[in-house]
């Protein structure tokens, strides 16, 4: 019998709900549900799980996943009208049988293909024709890459417009030693200080103390419908280099933030958030 892994399986999760497991051949794999589109686990080759899920997490519509990689579409937080972070994280996204031509190689035949469409209820709450296209694959190396393509289907030509974030736990031993390279003389707006303007003076971002801050740097999009966000494994557990999209937030969850997290889950990690806004 063969013991080649399969690097695309369709099984069943968490309370019945369907999910794809992505495998690499080095031991590296990913599980992406199809309810909100989430990235729930990342593992490296040696097994070691590098997002973060709730223990209080509830798999069961309509309640978002509390961990993971939420997909905030079409608002990120409370930046418009619609419920927090938007309703993409609590929709259920179908597999993409037939997507366009993918912008970059890979050898890697560890992926998915979703793709999320406005119901009749949404259209309601958001009255926008879209396809949001979501890739999420795995390098050989293990990297874990999402790709997101956001087309306009308006046949009146109205303009789409929206605010979206990939709203990432990571999974740490020890958030004191956590450290956050990279941000020296960036300014950003701490949200426990009614959102104050600083500029980051240190080498390193620690975290000693509840933090919530908001980075207003800009990094260079190629094209926002191409742009990818890669996450590369660099040491077990407390280290990760980022390629981010246009904005970066991080914090410490608040202890009293989500009752659907256990009690001590904030210890355990911290939460990278690469967002756009249209602004």
């Amino acid at each position: 019998m063969s013991s080649e892994r399969v690097p695309v399986e369709l099984c069943k999760g968490i309370n019945g709900l369907e999910k794809v497991v992505l495998r690499e051949v080095r031991g590296s794999s990913a599980e992406v549900y199809l309810y909100g589109g989430q990235v729930t686990s990342w593992k490296n080759d040696h097994g070691e799980e590098l997002l973060f899920v709730s223990s209080k997490a509830i798999f069961r519509p309509p309640k978002a996943i509390r961990g993971g990689i939420p997909i905030c579409f079409p608002q990120f937080g409370n930046h418009g009208s619609l419920e927090q972070h938007g309703f993409a994280r609590n929709r259920v996204w179908s597999i993409d049988v037939d997507p366009p031509p993918f912008p970059t190689n890979t050898s890697s035949r560890a992926f998915i293909d979703l793709i999320l469409k406005p119901s009749e209820e949404d259209m309601k709450i958001f009255p926008h024709s879209y396809e949001f296209r979501l890739r999420v694959a795995l390098g050989p190396g293990g990297d874990l890459m999402l790709t997101s393509r956001i087309r306009n289907t308006s046949t009146e030509g109205r303009p789409l417009t929206f605010t979206f974030a990939y709203h990432t736990y990571f999974s740490v031993s020890d958030i004191s030693e956590v450290r956050v390279e990279g941000l020296e003389t960036l300014d950003y707006l701490d949200n426990l200080q009614n959102k104050e303007r600083f500029t980051e003076q240190g080498d390193a971002i620690t975290f000693e103390s509840e933090v919530s801050l908001r980075l207003t740097f800009f990094c260079l999009i190629f094209e926002l419908w191409f742009n990818c966000f890669i996450f590369h494994w660099l040491n077990r557990w407390t280290r990760y280099m980022l390629v981010p999209l246009q904005k970066l937030q991080f914090w410490i969850m608040k202890k009293r933030e989500h009752l659907s997290y256990a009690k001590m889950d904030f210890q355990m990690l911290v939460r990278f958030i690469p967002s756009f806004f249209p602004y």
